[in-house]
């Protein structure tokens, strides 16, 4: 009876053995290469208005945050403008192909309601921003900061009054490590697009800087041409990532509150709206405090949320209540949040990020995965704004003298808020590094 025993133990034993076995194989690891060629393109629709720089008679300090809040006027079509996002449509390219890294000059060719002639793509003669990425390169691009100087005040959630609370603040004079970590808590998830670089071509360049078309849309067929670049380089673009419609941001004073209200955008994914203000701080004219404002529902200074994110990342926080949902049309800025000089808003709609490749990844992990080709396509709206006032994009003749008369020089006086001026400017450049 024993023996009968202790052979159906072996039997039992030998497959649960060769189970084990199997588990404590290692999983096969596909093997990926880079794509022979790699494409970026960035798609911006930028709305507000730009403010002169010093702003009126140069005493208002959130004069000094349009530029760094993309609300410039343009001077016309350059590379680098879905950036910048002054108003108006904007489209930057590049393109590089490990069978040419010297490439000077290539074409895309473009659905008939973009442009015509194909695009021209043109290398820089110089390399500008840093090292350039890698084809296939998904990291997320971490900016570098210093320390500001001057207290920070943050609030956020759409509502008419402040909640319980807040604001949370920051003194960074005396903030610990710890301190920072806890105030400064912000998502991002932007990876690198198009770039300016020797041997990738980009549009629009030197030779080709013709504006967006009103009306233009991207949806359509597109192809990349030039010396190393591989055949059939040929991909679509869906409406879902075309140039997506302006931000139409209203305002209204509800008690002290402003409500925003905006028409929801067919292909937006998710909204963040973020506002930020100065004022003389309480321990004198030389201290300045930085007010923060955003619609999260979550504690979210939301530095890095103003760009480019991917889709899995949109979808987490918009789980998370950091995002507003895409149907959302309405948001109310607290009565009290912001009470010095006035505040900058800005609000971005993401778009659907589209990534392709060819051929597709094999399902099979055993087979290598070597792609000819790649693209990686995002899609924004943003939209600036100061809080309270209800204006279009500044003619650039309202900013510009009588024509034949010089501008008058005004004596400029001793300003208590000049202090304020030279604390956003410590501030600011701690905190976008610039």
């Amino acid at each position: 009876m024993s023996a009968i025993r202790s052979s159906h133990l072996v039997a039992l034993s030998l497959p649960l053995a060769a189970s084990a076995a199997l588990a404590q194989q290692p999983a096969v690891q596909q093997v990926v290469k880079p794509p022979v060629a790699q494409a970026w393109i960035d798609i911006a629709t930028g709305a507000g208005f730009g403010m002169p720089a010093g702003g009126a008679g140069g005493a208002n300090p959130m004069a000094m945050m349009g530029g760094l809040f993309g609300g410039g006027r343009s001077a016309g079509n350059s590379f680098g403008q879905t950036t910048a996002v002054p108003a108006g449509r904007w489209v930057d390219v590049t393109l590089y192909t490990r069978n040419n890294p010297q490439l000077a000059e290539a074409q895309q060719a473009v659905p008939a309601g973009f442009l015509n002639p194909a695009l021209k793509l043109q290398s820089p003669r110089e390399l500008r921003g840093g090292v350039p990425p890698e084809p296939g390169d998904e990291r997320v691009v971490e900016p570098e900061f210093e320390r500001p100087k001057g207290r920070m005040l943050l609030y956020w959630g759409c509502g008419d009054t402040i909640r319980t609370g807040q604001p949370r603040v920051v003194d960074f004079a005396t903030a610990t490590p710890a301190d920072l970590a806890r105030f400064f808590q912000s998502r991002r998830a932007t990876q690198r697009g198009t770039h300016a670089a020797p041997g990738r071509p980009s549009w629009p360049g030197r030779d080709d800087t013709r504006m967006v078309p009103d009306g233009a849309s991207l949806a359509g067929e597109h192809l990349f041409t030039g010396a190393g670049v591989p055949e059939g380089f040929r991909f679509q673009i869906a409406t879902a990532q075309d140039l997506m419609p302006p931000i139409a941001l209203k305002q209204q004073d509800q008690s002290g509150a402003t409500r925003l209200d905006w028409q929801a955008l067919p292909t937006a994914r998710a909204y963040f709206i973020s506002g930020m203000g100065a004022k003389a701080g309480g321990k004198g004219d030389n201290e300045v405090e930085m007010v923060l404002w955003t619609s999260s529902e979550q504690p979210e200074v939301g530095f890095g949320l103003m760009d480019y994110q991917t889709n899995s990342a949109v979808d987490r926080w918009l789980k998370e209540q950091v995002l507003l949902a895409p149907r959302t049309t309405t948001c109310t800025v607290p009565k009290g949040v912001f009470t010095g000089e006035g505040a900058m808003l800005r609000m971005i709609a993401y778009g659907s990020e589209l990534n392709l490749a060819h051929p597709p990844r094999p399902t099979d992990p055993k087979i290598a995965w070597e792609p000819q080709w790649a693209v990686k396509l995002r899609v924004k709206s943003q939209t600036t704004a100061m809080l309270g006032m209800e204006m279009p994009a500044m003619p650039a003749a309202a900013a510009e003298a009588e024509p034949g008369r010089a501008p008058a020089k005004e004596e400029k006086k001793p300003d208590a808020r000049d202090a304020v001026k030279e604390g956003v400017k410590d501030v600011l450049k701690g905190l976008f590094g610039r």
